[in-house]
């Protein structure tokens, strides 16, 4: 069994796996939305590695944060666009 954290995302309370990008662990949670293109279109990681920022999301009040560079840890707070 894989330990987990729990964070929060979009004011909701979820536990998710500990050793994982937060880019991975919303995927898992089924966020199907990252952020809006400039013409509102859903946007998802593309990469994974950083270099498309496709995957930017506001953490703990920061906004435009790759999530999939960024390990999880207990209480981050996560928002999607």
């Amino acid at each position: 069994m894989r330990p987990e954290v729990e964070i929060k995302i979009n004011g909701r309370a979820r536990r998710v796996p500990a050793d994982t990008s937060l880019a991975v662990a919303l995927i898992e949670t089924g966020v199907d939305s990252f952020r809006r293109s400039v013409t509102g279109e859903p946007r998802q990681p593309l990469c994974g590695m950083g270099v498309c920022f496709e995957c930017r999301i506001t953490i703990d009040g920061v906004p435009h944060q790759r999530s999939c560079q960024i390990p999880v840890r207990a209480g981050m707070e996560v928002e999607t666009a």
